[in-house]
């Protein structure tokens, strides 16, 4: 059966701003790619959903209902509630994230 797949507003701001930057500093092109690819990883929480890994970030201080899945550098992280997946932020895994994720998930 399959789950369906929410987008928290704060993960589409995410996304949007990740298509932003790199439409800016790179292409266009590149932008529509790297969009499509994160919004195919998002959906493909839909027939797996636990397939992820409980961030090393919240695991330290024992929040371990969130799950991430990678789609290289951005770390797209989620919750799952009886048949639905909640994705919360997609994020680039290149910064420094213990704050961001507290303050983001648990407030």
């Amino acid at each position: 059966m399959k789950f369906k797949v929410f987008l928290i507003s704060d993960a589409e701001e995410d996304i949007f701003e990740i298509y932003n930057y790199v439409a800016s500093h790179d292409s266009q092109g590149k932008a529509e790619s790297l969009f499509e690819n994160i919004q195919k990883t998002c959906l493909s929480l839909e027939n797996f959903p636990d397939r992820g890994h409980i961030p090393p970030e919240l695991e330290r201080i024992n929040a371990a209902s969130f799950l991430e899945i990678h789609f290289k550098p951005y770390r797209i992280i989620c919750q799952i509630r009886d048949k639905e997946v909640y994705i919360h932020c997609v994020l680039d895994g290149r910064r420094e994230l213990q704050y961001l994720l507290q303050h983001r998930l648990l407030r």
